[in-house]
């Protein structure tokens, strides 16, 4: 089996990239937005950011959904900080490979713009800019600027995952 979560804070396209991406390597896409507990959903929506508690229960059922995968699985799900990276690999029982969205606060907060109908609103990219931990060169992960088309990103993560292996 092999997991994948498109990572990287509010606005990166982590969905868009996330469906490109499993696309390219015929296995399913979920977005972990849809993993959230309400709580969490409502808290962000009145521009309150997540602590660390209320993280863990989504990080739960994030690790959770690679576990009980039958297919390749890619999921979009921020996981902003080391921990959070290595809570979902423990909760999927096995290696996964984080695949960083990275970008400009500029980048990103244009896109933000643009979007309708998102619960997070672009007051909170800055807590999530904070809270951002990059994958460490020790960690399983795969990086790649957003600066270019969504099919440019997918070839630079397939590019070097293919430089992994």
């Amino acid at each position: 089996m092999s997991a994948f979560v498109v990572m990287g804070v509010s606005g990166c396209g982590k969905s868009k990239i996330g469906q490109g991406f499993a696309r390219a390597i015929g296995g399913s896409f979920f977005d972990g937005d849809d993993l959230h507990p309400e709580e969490n959903i409502a808290k962000m929506s009145r521009g309150e950011p997540l602590n660390d508690s209320d993280r863990e229960p989504w990080l739960d059922r994030v690790g959770m959904r690679l576990k009980d995968a039958s297919e390749p699985t890619v999921i979009a799900c921020s996981a902003l900080k080391r921990a959070y990276r290595e809570r979902i690999a423990d909760r999927a029982g096995g290696p996964v490979t984080f695949l960083y969205l990275e970008g400009t606060r500029d980048v990103l907060s244009s896109r933000m713009k643009l979007r309708e109908g998102h619960f997070m609103p672009l007051a909170l990219l800055d807590s999530q800019l904070e809270t951002l931990e990059p994958p460490e060169p020790d960690e399983l992960s795969v990086k790649a600027s957003i600066d270019q088309t969504p099919d440019q990103v997918v070839a630079e993560l397939l590019a070097g995952i293919r430089r992994k292996m």
